[in-house]
């Protein structure tokens, strides 16, 4: 984990330093924009060839510590990173931590709701649809979440917007923020209902094309299980289709989708959908991620970037140890010794 993680910030770190019109040249682009104006009278044109002296931009460059060299300021960066120290955004002019955590909760919104919504729709619908395979239900369902998983979420959110948020139709959902204006005049449960009330719309948008790929994996999974031998044997034993499905199958089966629980379950907290974000006016991890790399503000693109790669790197390592927890056949040990 630690060579990865040092390997993605060197590699993205390189990269920063040759992609055209960063920090330091935007200053002077803006800087020599505004002089050039005061020169010309307010036309907007600027008359000087001389542009910024070269004490001037070395200033610029030590603010935002360019001064150094790339190998120095590489380093001096993973040293602050191990403490989390990630400095102060060049573009919002405030910390890059209490940034992150300040746009934290529209994408923990969005990510969580449909981190639930996907997994206690998908596990049942797909159990069903694999005990009944073949018939006039499974080719219903199937047909019905394949189109949700063709359409773009965006295209799907505008189209909730026309129908559902005033644009031609229908008046019914709210469209910007988590919550209403007045939402701290409140009572509680009105407080619960209007936060419901706002994510209704983002939620479906963010969550259908998501519901095909979970239910034909737990489908496929529990079609293989129903298929062994012992399964057979089991029935032939006398159990009824619920003891088997359950008490055998469901151990079996539920592995693949239990290993991929840890990593969306973290996922679901800190992602952003940009798209989704911006259609619904939420200022959210999708929104910031999108600003920080427009403006070339790389504290923030950095910070965030070795943040969620150690997010990335755990949930990795919680979806191996639940392989062990899941099935006890699995053992890394007795791998190793026949290796």
């Amino acid at each position: 984990m630690i060579p990865t993680l040092f390997g993605i910030m060197l590699i993205t770190f390189a990269v920063t330093q040759f992609v055209p019109g960063g920090p330091v040249e935007k200053m002077i682009s803006q800087l020599e924009h505004h002089n050039g104006e005061a020169s010309s009278g307010g036309s907007g044109v600027y008359q000087g060839k001389q542009g910024l002296d070269q004490e001037r931009i070395e200033q610029l460059k030590k603010l935002y510590g360019f001064d150094k060299p790339p190998v120095q300021r590489f380093f001096t960066m993973m040293a602050s990173y191990l403490v989390f120290d990630f400095g102060e955004s060049y573009y919002h002019q405030q910390g890059v931590a209490a940034l992150v955590i300040s746009k934290l909760p529209v994408s923990m919104s969005l990510g969580l709701w449909s981190f639930l919504i996907v997994y206690s729709v998908c596990i049942p619908l797909g159990i069903r649809k694999a005990v009944q395979d073949g018939s006039h239900f499974d080719v219903l369902t199937s047909s019905v979440i394949l189109v949700g998983y063709a359409i773009p979420g965006f295209v799907l959110g505008l189209a909730l917007i026309v129908l559902f948020g005033g644009g031609s139709f229908w008046n019914i959902f709210p469209l910007r923020g988590l919550v209403s204006d007045n939402w701290h005049e409140l009572s509680l449960i009105s407080k619960v209902l209007d936060y419901l009330w706002h994510m209704v719309l983002p939620i479906i948008a963010s969550t259908v094309g998501s519901l095909a790929v979970m239910t034909l994996l737990t489908k496929n999974s529990f079609l293989e299980e129903i298929r062994k031998q012992y399964v057979l044997t089991a029935r032939a034993k006398g159990l009824s289709e619920g003891q088997v499905l359950y008490g055998h199958v469901f151990r079996n089966a539920i592995i693949p989708i239990i290993t991929g629980f840890p990593g969306s379950f973290i996922t679901a907290f800190f992602t952003g959908s940009l798209l989704i974000e911006t259609i619904f006016s939420l200022d959210g991890m999708g929104l910031l991620a999108y600003e920080s790399v427009l403006n070339r503000d790389y504290p923030v693109v950095l910070g965030t970037l070795y943040f969620f790669t150690i997010l990335g790197l755990i949930s990795r390592l919680l979806s191996d140890l639940s392989y062990v927890w899941a099935d006890p056949r699995i053992s890394f040990e007795s791998l190793e010794q026949r290796g």
